[in-house]
């Protein structure tokens, strides 16, 4: 059985005439009457008593007649359904998060606000690994990635440099610098991550000391935003590194954030996406991040 069988009986059946069905079904009328005939061939019951003069139901059409009403119903419904689901979906974009974005996903999130209020932005905050996987499996419609140039089966769209700037103990004498270079810092241990868990931050930094003619003296690991701060400002002078929009909105009563100089080690952001991504979907989050600051 065919849901456009069904429309055509219930033309039929509501119209009591095979040409005025297929007028109001917008085909001719030889295949309305094709097309009944099937169902009656399928159900092995005549539906209509038909004269030269008039089609009547059959005491099987009239059975078959709220039983088809309720299919073509639960079909109309279905439909409505799935294009309320459908407008949602473009009316949300789920986006994977990279930790310190601090000040630069506020921006993001008020631009997007001021200028497609209509979008719902979900952040979801998981491994880089997983946030690409999840962009492939379609769980994330976007995500910010730094320091991986290339993904199988992803897009990777350059959006802005993230500088990072050193976090030190704001008695150290380099807190009254403008600016820090980055040799100074040799003989102060480095808190950072393990190479494992942040492979590109690590490169980056340790590629920075050699380049600055020392190798860094490797301190206690960086654990969380505030242990490392609250260690820094109150042991053994130590430093570590933050990415500035992260740092503008950290506490710093003992610790200071000071900018590298030039040049300032960074790191490139991506947005990930998918290739098959509706760029009408994702237009308005691609506007707000070419809207920040470089």
């Amino acid at each position: 059985m065919e849901l456009r069988q069904v429309r055509y009986f219930l033309a039929v059946a509501e119209e009591l005439h095979f040409g005025r069905a297929a007028g109001r079904l917008r085909v001719v009328q030889p295949t309305v009457s094709q097309q009944v005939r099937r169902l009656e061939r399928e159900l092995g019951l005549e539906l209509f008593d038909r004269t030269t003069r008039n089609v009547t139901l059959t005491a099987a059409g009239h059975a078959f007649l709220p039983r088809a009403r309720a299919i073509v119903a639960a079909e109309e419904a279905a439909l409505e359904t799935m294009v309320s689901l459908r407008a949602d979906h473009l009316a949300t974009l789920r986006v994977g998060t990279s930790t310190g974005l601090g000040t630069r996903l506020e921006r993001l999130l008020a631009d997007i606000e001021h200028h497609a209020p209509e979008i719902t932005v979900e952040l979801h905050s998981a491994p880089p690994a997983a946030r690409l996987q999840q962009i492939r499996d379609g769980a994330l419609d976007a995500a910010f990635v730094r320091g991986v140039g290339q993904s199988p089966g992803l897009d990777l769209i350059p959006v802005w440099r993230d500088e990072l700037v050193v976090a030190l103990p704001a008695s150290h004498p380099l807190a009254a610098r403008e600016r820090v270079e980055i040799a100074d810092l040799a003989a102060m241990p480095l808190r950072i991550a393990p190479r494992h868990a942040n492979p590109h931050l690590v490169d980056l930094i340790t590629s920075a000391c050699r380049a600055a003619g020392f190798e860094p003296v490797m301190g206690p690991a960086f654990t969380t935003d505030q242990d490392t701060l609250a260690a820094i400002g109150s042991s053994k002078p130590t430093w570590t590194v933050f990415y500035s929009s992260k740092a503008a909105i950290l506490p710093t009563a003992r610790t200071a954030f000071r900018p590298f100089a030039p040049p300032a080690p960074a790191l490139q952001t991506y947005l990930a996406v998918r290739p098959t991504a509706s760029a009408r979907a994702l237009a308005p989050l691609l506007d707000a991040c070419r809207s920040q600051e470089a």
